[in-house]
């Protein structure tokens, strides 16, 4: 399988978000075909929150509204929910499998509140979430964080996205999609992660 051209678009979106690239942002959205936004682009945007925090988010609006919105919110993308921590639990295990118990004591080192808010909110409530499948959450995941720079969190990813049906190519891809957004040593530095952690599950 390859990425959708939406699929590519997508990543291009989240990573610009992440960035804080607004120019970038503006050309996506400036340049979106026909149907497009829609509510993936809606859930991508959403879901940078826990990538690269609310300021990021709440500017990214501001530059989307300018320049064309992201589209009519449907009642079914609005949930009234709480964090969710069982099908956070649930989905934190089938990314780190093996690995979960050893993620969450490294998460609970630095305050047991945020090992529970990474898995309520971050894989609860967000990651989740209807409206985009748990395999493009993840590639999205490895675009961002690839051009954060934060490695060990795209190695984690990188597996997460196959072990949701990704395929290894899939996973170049995603990154590949990205590469003008990241500088060259980066990108060489991301694709040595992603060659080396997407090879198996």
């Amino acid at each position: 399988m390859t990425l959708t051209p939406q699929e590519v678009r997508l990543a291009r979106l989240f990573t610009a978000v992440v960035l804080g690239d607004w120019e970038r942002l503006r050309s996506e959205r400036l340049n979106a075909p026909a149907g497009e936004p829609n509510r993936g682009w809606r859930e991508c945007v959403l879901q940078a929150h826990i990538f690269a925090g609310f300021p990021r988010v709440v500017e990214a609006y501001g530059v989307l509204a300018a320049c064309g919105g992201l589209g009519e919110i449907e009642a079914e993308e609005i949930l009234d929910e709480d964090d969710q921590p069982e099908r956070g639990k649930a989905l934190f295990e089938r990314i780190y499998q093996k690995d979960a118990p050893r993620v969450r004591e490294m998460l609970s080192q630095g305050h047991p509140d945020f090992e529970r808010w990474i898995e309520g909110h971050a894989y609860g409530r967000i990651l989740s979430r209807p409206g985009l499948e748990p395999r493009a959450r993840e590639l999205l995941a490895v675009a961002g964080l690839a051009a954060l720079g934060q490695e060990r969190q795209m190695a984690s990813h990188a597996r997460g996205a196959l072990r949701c049906g990704a395929t290894s190519a899939e996973v170049s891809e995603a990154l590949d999609s990205v590469s003008d957004l990241l500088g060259r040593e980066q990108l060489e530095r991301a694709r040595t992660v992603v060659q080396h952690f997407a090879a198996g599950r």
